[in-house]
């Protein structure tokens, strides 16, 4: 390569464009810095001081969303930065603030490294945002491993726990066969479109505008169909979308608290990001593929999830399995967003108030675990609507905006998801989502039902102890947190404001 061409590619290279990802990278090494130099009992001050920093950058990326960067590529057409980039920037980052807050409280009842697991999220979540931002199979596939690489870690975080121990296991078999696949995919679409036969052939065969361009003029090409179908089943394990939604119980119910809140969150979220991404950007022109096998799968992960979840006491594996029937609306979204540009802001929109419930539940789940975080059952919640009022009132509320309650804002992004699958005549997929909705509730109420509700408990006779795990009090950093939350759910269900208009018209 000459030096002409070589000066030009590093001038490409704009590092300001991921400057929020080169400050949370920074701030992540910064506190394995800390833990060298302070003395142990200082210790203490370093997830505050990290909890901080993210909200610092959090802050700054919100002054500067609309940056001069938006709609344009940079690193030689490696990322491609767009307002819903941005948006799951912002997105990811507060999911980090979030986990990194449940965190204090769920570590505090460990022995166990601590600054490690903040240094990890921080390092997750700011892969997550690059991932976003991929317009390269390249980048798309390194930042998706840097991704499960960090869950490997985090899922086995407790290894004092068999449970634990186990879904670290279990996780890395089916990360491993869930990359294999996408892997397999992507050398498929790298080959057929290297291919000097077809009609299109390209050495940027890995850069999704040229591989778009390419299957806009072989829009039949049966290899090509191939490596699509396993790009979607490689995406489909990371949403945790039937079939392969296999691992999600055991994992959920053995990994950390917070980091199950971080699998459910961030990491669905950042799979449907990049769905979205493929499906609109670069797989258009198999649209009489793609909306076939989303739908199979959409309306099979919304029954699968729905109808498991009813039998389940433990609530981890409850929330992991509804977290389940979720990603079957979101497909549904996904699907509509075809011919449907609404569906695009619904589906934000539905990440968004699922974030808010989702991490309202799991935060009071965090404080009623006791030591074994992996035995959370339903009787534990006996009477905490008595005893502990206040989160008693963020789990229902929490829970009713998951199962769609109004006026709560999960009721408001399943109506929205609803409205764009009806207007692209999605009926039977939108009749088989109302169906789960309705069953969604019964699992849902029977949770809230043991929280306020006199139910039966087995009675503690003479001698013996409450088995029942003793409830960790709420300190002010996590009571602003969770109360926050549930007022924004509420917010948001009654005014979406700037932020429903900004999405809605995307």
């Amino acid at each position: 390569m000459s030096p002409e061409l070589l000066q030009a590619a590093a001038a490409d290279n704009r590092w300001a464009v991921i400057a929020p990802e080169i400050a949370l990278g920074c701030l992540a090494l910064f506190l394995l810095v800390l833990e060298i130099f302070l003395p142990k009992k200082r210790h203490a001050v370093i997830p505050t001081l990290a909890i901080a920093g993210q909200i610092g950058l959090l802050i700054g990326l919100l002054f500067n969303f609309q940056g001069p960067y938006l709609g344009t590529e940079s690193f030689n057409g490696l990322l491609r930065h767009t307002q819903e980039s941005q948006f799951m920037r912002v997105f990811f980052l507060l999911s980090s603030i979030l986990v990194s807050i449940l965190g204090v409280v769920a570590l505090a009842k460990q022995k166990m490294p601590r600054i490690e697991f903040f240094h990890i999220v921080m390092v997750v979540s700011a892969a997550m945002m690059l991932l976003t931002q991929s317009n390269h199979f390249v980048l798309f596939f390194v930042a998706l491993e840097t991704i499960t690489v960090g869950f490997y870690i985090l899922v086995a975080y407790f290894r004092t726990s068999p449970l634990s121990l186990e879904a670290g296991l279990k996780y890395l078999i089916s990360g491993a066969l869930s990359s294999a696949i996408l892997l397999f995919g992507i050398v498929l679409l790298y080959g057929v479109a290297g291919n000097p036969t077809l009609l299109g052939f390209t050495t940027e065969s890995m850069n999704f505008d040229a591989l778009r361009v390419f299957l806009e003029l072989n829009p039949n090409n049966f290899l090509a169909s191939v490596g699509i179908v396993f790009v979607l089943a490689g995406v489909a394990f990371k949403i945790g979308a039937v079939p392969f939604q296999i691992w999600i119980p055991d994992v959920y119910q053995g990994a950390p608290t917070p980091v199950t809140a971080f699998l459910a969150v961030a990491s669905k979220a950042a799979g449907f990001g990049v769905l979205l991404i493929l499906t609109q950007n670069v797989f258009g022109a198999y649209a009489w593929l793609t909306i076939p096998v989303l739908s199979l799968m959409a309306g099979a992960t919304i029954l699968f999830g729905n109808l498991a979840a009813l039998t389940q006491h433990n609530v981890k594996r409850l929330i992991g399995l509804s977290g389940v029937s979720h990603a079957g609306y979101l497909l549904i979204g996904v699907i509509a967003a075809v011919t449907q540009p609404l569906a695009i802001g619904a589906i934000y929109f539905y990440l968004f108030a699922y974030l808010l419930a989702s991490f309202a539940v799991f935060g009071v789940m965090t404080h009623v675990a006791g030591d074994n975080d992996a035995d959370q059952d339903l009787e534990h919640y006996s009477g905490l609507g008595k005893t502990h009022p206040f989160l008693g009132a963020v789990l229902a509320i929490g829970l009713g905006s998951l199962a769609g309650i109004p006026p709560l804002a999960g009721f408001m992004g399943k109506l929205f998801i609803f409205i764009a699958a009806f207007k692209a005549e999605l009926y039977a997929l939108l009749a088989i989502a109302i169906v789960g909705v309705v069953v969604s509730i019964y699992y849902y109420f029977g949770w809230i039902k043991a929280a306020f509700f006199e139910t039966w408990t087995a009675p503690v006779l003479e001698g013996e102890t409450d088995t029942r795990p003793a409830r960790t009090p709420v300190g002010l950093m996590a009571g602003v947190t969770l109360a926050t939350l549930a007022v924004a759910s509420i917010v948001l269900g009654f005014y979406q404001g700037s932020l429903g208009e900004w999405l809605l018209t995307k």
